[in-house]
């Protein structure tokens, strides 16, 4: 494989259509969520980013040049941070945030909650020793 410039990385895929592509971007434009590999592919007309989602099964793999490992661990924490705004739209229960969810019935009355804090730790909060989450 070819050396990366600092700050890309170059993913390498199965395709339906192509077969094997190999593209290399900057590092922000390839992430990993929800089981995909996502790659930016433009702008529409109204400035929003266009992704190219890849399921990880087709993907062979994913090569990285940053300046400090800092880059990969804040891809894993949007990851996590992903998942846990899934959970939050999925779940349904009042999970006490400030109003992330509709509060009271139609008659304005509040109703029982049973809900269940769960703290999540980072990288950041995690000892340098341990090792990280390993995909099954």
């Amino acid at each position: 494989m070819d050396e990366l410039e600092l700050g890309q990385a170059t993913i390498t895929y199965d395709d339906p259509e192509a077969g094997t592509v190999t593209e290399t971007v900057d590092n922000e434009e390839v992430v990993y969520a929800r089981d995909h590999w996502m790659v930016k592919t433009g702008t529409d007309e109204d400035g929003n980013d266009t992704m190219y989602q890849i399921p990880r099964d087709r993907v062979h793999h994913v090569a990285r040049s940053a300046e400090e490992f800092e880059d990969q661990i804040d891809t894993v924490r949007h990851r996590v941070e992903s998942i846990a705004s899934d959970l939050r739209d999925r779940l349904p229960v009042d999970i006490g945030d400030g109003g992330r969810r509709g509060h009271g019935d139609a008659h304005g009355e509040e109703p029982p909650s049973e809900s269940t804090t769960v703290q999540i730790e980072t990288e950041r909060d995690e000892p340098e020793h341990e090792e990280s989450e390993t995909e099954s």
